[in-house]
């Protein structure tokens, strides 16, 4: 009866050693698992390769007893090693790690512009792990993460490039780091706050393109025409230097001799004219081209044309609406106010909203009363919104110069152009000629109440837009 009873108790007890690995691996892994959840340190594949591990031995061990004290060993060892990797983790980046951002603030839409992350280690243990900045949205990085390794006391430096594939202004907020533990089992993710605001403007490398072709008269290489004026400002202002691009003709000799210095006459323009943009910002700006939207490619247009006006020594303004009044700046010359005119629309997008020319034209009214040459940039889509377009530029005639700017749409255009095929594109056909009549149409009513039309595709606004306003300095119609 001893025997039996001692062999029962032996039993129960290696029965009891069987499960031990088990709660050995209960107790440790997932209070450290749930642990590390709260501080946002997580295990890697090679601590879940050997959680898997331990786990097979367990079962292993459930039909083999005897193993029972090397199972327990290799799971005390797995659950010490896991331990101290975690608290080495933990306390190597708890503190002491420093970032900071460097980057421009302002840039150019698709334009790439640099930008800097540095890391600091002040702990002393290696840090290894990856570092990420934080991405805007409809934003392009290159390279999107850098490899981290820090010595102790270290620094580094990742640089990356940022294409911004949209205007406007944007917050970037937090620096991401990513750390692994010494015997890879952890990583720890951070967010390191790091605030710096992008002002993303549209692309003005045309205007420095316009101003280097006006200096060495090659307009005509971007579409711009030379207009004949009608008449000559002939009214004399000031004497003064002489430079590289004036007229030979305008020299004063006499003034040259008197003074030993090339001296040319300047005379004085008629500066009294005034230009005045409304840019729409509903839902007929929304269509896109070429990953820009309507409102994209008529901004940068009439930047464009004010940038030729401001330089011919007129006022310009600009009024931005849709369902409401979302921005105004009033007629004024000189070059500050190109600036104004680019804070004002840089921000500015399509809405999803019906467009109030009502309220445009209303505001417009009480704030200018001086005739002014009025540019309406805006799409027509239906007979809603282009009877709309149609009176309001009517009912402004003979007190402002109205100018609309109609964009087309290329798509209607190629379907109405390519019949051919199968009966599906003969109707598509069939349907965009018939909307093109009837846009062709609402231009034809424009004219004959004498406004004047920019009719032109999104992407190649710019020239037919400025050669317009060139013609109406030309022709005095102000």
């Amino acid at each position: 009866m001893i025997d039996e009873s001692v062999q029962q108790v032996a039993a129960n007890q290696i029965q009891w050693l069987t499960q031990l690995p088990w709660l050995l691996m209960l107790l440790a892994a997932f209070p450290m698992i749930a642990a590390g959840f709260r501080m946002k340190i997580y295990p890697t594949r090679a601590w879940i390769f050997l959680l898997t591990a331990g786990i097979v031995a367990s079962l292993i061990n459930v039909f083999s007893p005897q193993f029972v004290v090397a199972v327990v060993a290799i799971d005390l060892l797995i659950v010490i090693v896991a331990a101290i990797d975690f608290l080495l983790l933990y306390l190597s980046t708890n503190q002491g790690i420093e970032a900071t951002r460097t980057i421009a603030r302002t840039c150019s839409l698709g334009v790439p512009v640099p930008s800097e992350v540095t890391i600091e280690n002040r702990t002393a243990l290696t840090l290894i792990g990856a570092v990420r900045d934080d991405l805007p949205e409809q934003f392009k990085a290159s390279p999107p993460e850098h490899a981290l390794r820090l010595p102790p006391m270290g620094r580094m430096t990742a640089h990356r490039k940022l294409t911004p594939g949209r205007r406007g202004a944007f917050s970037l907020e937090k620096i991401y780091l990513r750390f692994t533990s010494p015997v890879r089992l952890w990583n720890r993710h951070l967010a390191i706050d790091a605030h710096d605001q992008l002002n993303v403007y549209p692309d003005m490398k045309q205007l420095s393109d316009y101003a280097l072709l006006a200096r060495t008269n090659r307009l005509s290489l971007i579409g711009v025409r030379r207009t004949r004026r009608i008449g000559q400002d002939s009214d004399f202002e000031r004497l003064r230097d002489y430079s590289r691009d004036d007229n030979y003709r305008h020299i004063d000799w006499r003034s040259t001799a008197r003074r030993r210095k090339l001296t040319v006459r300047q005379f004085q323009s008629d500066q009294s004219q005034r230009v005045i943009f409304l840019l729409d910002c509903g839902r007929m700006m929304t269509n896109e081209r070429d990953g820009y939207s309507l409102l994209d490619h008529a901004l940068n247009a009439t930047l464009m044309m004010a940038y030729v006006a401001l330089s011919q020594g007129d006022s310009v303004g600009m009024l931005c609406f849709s369902d409401t009044i979302h921005a105004y700046i009033p007629p004024r010359g000189g070059k500050s106010q190109m600036n104004r005119l680019i804070q004002a629309g840089f921000d500015q997008f399509p809405r999803l909203v019906e467009s109030r020319y009502d309220q445009a034209f209303l505001y417009l009214s009480g704030h200018c009363k001086q005739r002014s040459l009025v540019v309406l940039a805006t799409n027509v889509i239906d007979e809603v919104n282009a009877n709309s377009v149609v009176d309001y530029l009517t009912n402004i005639n003979g007190q402002h110069l109205p100018l609309g700017v109609l964009l087309r749409d290329r798509e209607m255009f190629e379907a109405a152009e390519s019949p051919d095929g199968d009966p599906l594109n003969m109707y598509r056909a069939a349907a965009a000629a018939d909307i093109l009549l009837w846009r062709n149409q609402v231009l034809k009513d424009l004219e004959h109440r004498g406004v004047l039309i920019v009719d032109a595709f999104p992407d190649e606004l710019t020239a037919p837009l400025v050669n317009q306003y060139l013609e109406v300095k030309a022709k005095h119609l102000l």
